[in-house]
């Protein structure tokens, strides 16, 4: 059974017309009478009746009728479906961010990316960069933002690096500043400060927990297990300071004070991956532009 077979088949149909269904569908009335008893070969069944030119369906016919719309329907919907995607005009982009990038990075592209190309849905998944890795391998992502170097490194997954930015101490304005009250803190300053400390699996964790130890200190939480709006709000609330990425902290709003760290000062690199072994989908192609043009 042949696509083009039943769109003729439809138009006779609907025209009880050989001659005038051959019209419909610009094809000579030969190959369209041919075309229609291959199909009825094919299905072992006659789809008309034929007596002295008046056209009527069996009941055959009448059964394939309403499938044969239905397929030429979907088909039509596929091929707009595809067109659209393929013009930018619809689809979807599913792209995987660390909470902290959410919070910072990604308002302002995703608003120009909505702005260009509004039919596209945007589909985002918040994650540490080791949950994030395994979405993208298993093919639920597209995109996703991750902290390097990952935890566990992918030779299915290309990245490609998008930004270095530098960590800050943030705190409540009511508390006493940290490092005794100096522009810039060491991490060792950090030693026997109360921490807000975000969870387990979080990459800022990791990061910070590694540097105070790597300065001969063990951190002090006063909280844990906060993801970023959390941490941040009980950072508000004077329970304790907290490092964050520099971008978090200035769009954090009134409420925290922050502070630089001091050079050498702590750093995270961010990288866009996607799986080395499929390309992602034209929308997901046109936000990695954006997103390595900012």
């Amino acid at each position: 059974m042949h696509f083009q077979q039943l769109q003729y088949f439809v138009a006779v149909a609907e025209t009880r017309h050989f001659t005038r269904a051959a019209d419909l569908v610009h094809v000579s009335q030969p190959s369209l009478s041919q075309q229609i008893k291959a199909l009825e070969r094919e299905l072992g069944a006659d789809l008309f009746q034929r007596a002295r030119g008046n056209i009527t369906l069996t009941d055959a016919g009448e059964a394939l009728l309403p499938l044969a719309r239905r397929i030429l329907a979907d088909a039509e919907t596929a091929r707009h479906e595809v067109r659209e995607l393929v013009e930018l005009r619809g689809g979807r982009v599913r792209l995987g961010a660390t909470p902290s990038l959410c919070t910072g990075l990604l308002p302002d592209v995703l608003r120009a990316f909505h702005d260009r190309y509004p039919g596209i849905r945007l589909l985002i998944e918040e994650g540490g960069s080791h949950d994030l890795v395994r979405e993208l391998a298993r093919g639920a992502l597209d995109l996703a933002l991750v902290v390097l170097p990952l935890p566990t490194p992918s030779p299915a997954l290309t990245t490609v690096e998008l930004l270095r930015e530098d960590l800050v101490v943030v705190s409540s304005p009511e508390a006493p500043r940290p490092g005794a009250g100096r522009r810039a803190v060491d991490i060792g300053d950090l030693e026997g400060e109360r921490l807000v400390m975000f969870r387990h699996g979080y990459d800022l964790r990791e990061l910070t927990v590694a540097a105070c130890r790597a300065a001969g200190f063990e951190p002090d939480f006063a909280v844990e297990g906060g993801e970023m709006d959390a941490v941040l709000g009980f950072v508000r609330a004077g329970l304790g300071i907290a490092v964050v990425p520099r971008m978090v902290a200035a769009r954090s709003g009134r409420g925290l004070r922050v502070t630089p760290l001091a050079r050498p000062g702590l750093h995270r690199t961010i990288a866009l991956a996607h799986r080395s072994d499929v390309a992602p989908p034209r929308a997901a192609r046109e936000l990695q532009r954006m997103l390595l043009e900012r």
